[in-house]
């Protein structure tokens, strides 16, 4: 079981993994039709937002005291499943 420091640090490693990954939709986005540029941005946004959502969990669960992080750690974990399948989602829509 990891404790709550190894966790936050692996949280830590998977946002910056989920940035670069949106970095490179946005890269990619610059240079499709324009026709298929707005839904490439409107991907990006629903990303960004899951992307707010995931670091609020990850803060609020740096700041939860004793046991409670482990209560947390679910909601946690819920909130980076749904954001890593909206990336292979937007990823595979615009191979």
């Amino acid at each position: 079981m990891k404790t709550k420091e190894e966790y936050v640090r692996m949280l830590h490693v998977k946002m910056d993994e989920m940035s670069a990954e949106i970095d490179a939709l946005t890269a990619k986005a610059g240079g499709v039709a324009a026709d298929v540029r707005q839904e490439y941005h409107e991907q990006i946004e629903i990303l960004k937002a899951k992307q707010t959502v995931a670091r609020q969990k990850m803060e609020e669960l740096q700041h939860a005291g004793g046991g409670a992080w482990e209560d947390m750690k679910s909601g946690v974990d819920l909130a980076w499943t749904a954001i890593g399948e909206a990336i292979d989602s937007a990823r595979n829509r615009f191979k």
